[in-house]
């Protein structure tokens, strides 16, 4: 028994959350850029079946063995679903990668698509799945942390790498500074549309989430270096996934932490 204990501690040691085998290179490029493989391991694709065809549909972060967080907007009643994880490049068999099917939906209960209020959504794997270097779960912040502006995040994604053109193949990163709600909320940017419940960055008219980003995570880096998750992708402007003043809007993990921790207890 004593033996079995000392590995299992050692095994959580191993792959702790937010602090992956392959550590991301994070750059300043101005722009979408190729990952290095596994270097964000939580980081899922969301996809449905259509006519027995597995499509990408949103991202994701797993946050622990069992769940998935991602946006409200990604759920549709009706159809099939299934995770994808420790993808690199959604064309390949990749050795690593792991798809499993979903046990439990939870889409949070004040979900409002007119407005956009509650973008949020919990997924139960059908089983636990097992962490390895190409999956692990990322670090969620505590309840009520506020980012300072301009602090350096990244989004990740296979959303569209450009307006209306195709999704990646190859999960792509970009550098999103932080726009605080002050400035985010301002009448020339987002204005009311945006509450203290979202997390707001970008908006340089260069380089955001787009279509297919929806649901993923918005990573940045704490302190003692590891990986939280401090966004999921929400809404962007209509015009162009990249417009000045019109940040990547996200829903914030720290506001909506008692109800993602409250879920995945319950169910």
């Amino acid at each position: 028994m004593m033996k079995f204990v000392v590995l299992a501690v050692f095994v959580a040691s191993a792959y702790g959350c937010g602090l992956p085998t392959f550590p991301p290179v994070v750059t300043r490029v101005v722009g979408g850029e190729d990952v290095k493989p596994n270097s964000w391991p939580w980081q899922i694709s969301l996809q449905y079946n259509r006519e027995g065809e597995w499509r990408h549909t949103c991202g994701g972060t797993l946050i622990s063995q069992e769940w998935v967080l991602t946006a409200a907007h990604c759920i549709s009643s009706g159809r099939q679903y299934r995770v994808a994880l420790g993808k690199h490049n959604l064309k390949e068999t990749e050795e690593g990668a792991v798809f499993m099917n979903t046990a439990t939906i939870v889409v949070h209960e004040k979900w409002n698509p007119f407005f956009i209020r509650n973008d949020i959504a919990l997924i139960k794997l059908e089983t636990p799945v097992t962490f390895s270097e190409a999956v692990m779960a990322a670090c969620l912040p505590a309840a009520g942390v506020a980012l300072p502006h301009n602090e350096p995040c990244y989004v990740t994604g296979w959303g569209r790498i450009y307006t209306g053109g195709p999704i990646a193949d190859i999960l792509q990163q970009a550098l999103l500074p932080v726009v605080d709600h002050a400035t985010c909320s301002k009448p020339d940017w987002w204005g009311s549309q945006v509450t203290t419940n979202m997390v707001c960055a970008g908006g340089d008219g260069v380089v955001s989430g787009c279509n297919g980003d929806s649901g993923g995570p918005l990573n940045c880096q704490s302190a003692d270096g590891a990986w939280e998750v401090h966004g999921v992708v929400s809404f962007g402007s209509g015009l162009s996934c990249n417009f000045p003043k019109k940040p990547t809007v996200f829903t914030g993990v720290s506001a909506y932490r008692d109800w993602i921790d409250a879920n995945m207890v319950a169910n």
